[in-house]
């Protein structure tokens, strides 16, 4: 099934209670129903933070910690983090709309009811991480290492896969078959409890047969 479109910032059901955030950002600091419009954190230890309620606009996280924070019903558009540490942390029921991720750390993560529309992931750590009903729609994914993660109900209608790792993963209901590209550049035994389409299936062959020792040989 395809996922409803993103949301307006209008539409959300705290948009009524948002204030503009100012002020600086502090670790194991509190945020709810708070508007993050335009900033620019760079270098900022936000680590162990609790974000509820809360939409980012156009903000830069430029590295800076926030390692073990907590972003429940949070809603992210036109966001870019650059070699960002978000390891442990923890994302419920949250959004993000054309958010680019490069050189960030997931690593270690929990995502539950997530939805992300138009993204790019470029490099991205998510070993470890633990995804359960999340969607990656009409996004790019590039180089991410899914290694060792638990994928559970996760589906990538309109998403290209490039150079993916999941090695060692472990999947259950994860739907493959609406994304526009596969490429798997390791761990493709773990895609068991995967659902692909047959036309996937032929175009990864001869990886599957590299996989399970099989030769194919025509005279």
């Amino acid at each position: 099934m395809r996922a409803r479109r993103p949301r307006e910032l209008v539409e959300l059901p705290y948009a009524h209670r948002l204030a503009p955030f100012t002020g600086g950002m502090e670790r194991e600091g509190t945020y709810e129903w708070l508007h993050f419009d335009g900033c620019d954190f760079e270098d900022v230890d936000g680590g162990s933070s609790g974000f509820t309620e809360s939409a980012f606009s156009a903000v830069t996280f430029t590295r800076g910690r926030y390692r073990r924070s907590q972003f429940d019903d949070v809603w992210l558009r036109t966001v870019r983090m650059v070699g960002t540490d978000l390891a442990e942390t923890t994302w419920m029921d949250s959004e993000c709309d054309e958010v680019v991720l490069a050189g960030t750390e997931l690593s270690g993560s929990h995502l539950n009811r997530v939805t992300f529309h138009n993204c790019k992931f470029d490099s991205v750590n998510a070993r470890l991480a633990k995804l359960r009903n999340v969607s990656f729609v009409d996004c790019l994914l590039r180089d991410v290492d899914f290694g060792g993660a638990v994928l559970t109900d996760v589906t990538f209608p309109g998403s290209t896969l490039d150079r993916a790792h999941f090695d060692n993963a472990k999947m259950t209901k994860v739907d493959l078959r609406g994304a526009a590209g596969l490429n798997i550049a390791s761990g493709i035994d773990a895609l068991k409890g995967a659902v692909i389409s047959t036309w996937q299936l032929l175009d990864m062959a001869p990886a599957l047969a590299e996989v399970i020792g099989l030769t194919v040989k025509d005279e």
